[in-house]
């Protein structure tokens, strides 16, 4: 089992990265959100999950530990593969994912490409008993409210160009304007002027 992988980026697709490791190029399937972070030419360290198939060996390479253990629990559900659980990566973030689940939010699960109606309440069935609390609300303090416009400007600005980081730190600069309804064209746009100042 390859735990993770240390080295040069050697190549960034738009599904995957090439991380050379001792002279050989281990190519890793990565959300976009991992790809916006990696630099061909520098170094980086991903965790990753390795899923064998009969006729493959895949590497899947993660932005951080906790991404890569919601990844291999949520392929626990039945109906659930590495591509769904990756998808499921790239439009929601680790915390998203359990806040949907502990939440029984089945609408927010829908929104990931491949995951229905049936398909989401099954996932939350299976896995509320051991998907966990939200990392970013376990320290005690008060639980996050489940707000997916954070997601959805997370992944335009992501789409962009943008880092996860740097995004992370618009949403929170524009997220007072959010409102009770919020309009996520609008946040979008106004997060990126906060980052074309920046």
């Amino acid at each position: 089992m390859i735990a993770f992988v240390r080295g040069e980026v050697a190549a960034v697709t738009l599904t995957s990265a090439v991380v050379e490791v001792g002279g050989v190029g281990l190519e890793l399937m990565c959300t976009p959100n991992t790809l916006a972070t990696l630099r061909t030419g520098h170094q980086a360290t991903l965790p990753t999950s390795m899923v064998v198939r009969e006729d493959s060996l895949t590497l899947f390479g993660f932005a951080d530990e906790d991404e890569k253990q919601v990844f291999e629990l949520v392929q626990t559900a039945s109906g659930v593969g590495p591509k769904l659980a990756q998808a499921m990566l790239a439009v929601l973030s680790p915390d998203a994912v359990r806040r949907a689940v502990a939440g029984d939010d089945v609408r927010t699960l829908t929104t990931v490409p491949g995951i229905g109606q049936k398909g989401a309440q099954r996932i939350i069935l299976e896995l509320k008993d051991r998907i966990g609390v939200p990392v970013a609300a376990s320290g005690g303090g008060v639980p996050l409210l489940v707000e997916p416009w954070r997601d959805q400007v997370q992944q335009g600005l992501v789409g962009l160009g943008w880092s996860a980081k740097d995004a992370d730190k618009a949403i929170e600069a524009v997220s007072d304007q959010a409102g009770d309804e919020p309009d996520v064209a609008a946040l979008l746009r106004a997060a990126l002027r906060t980052l074309s100042r920046a």
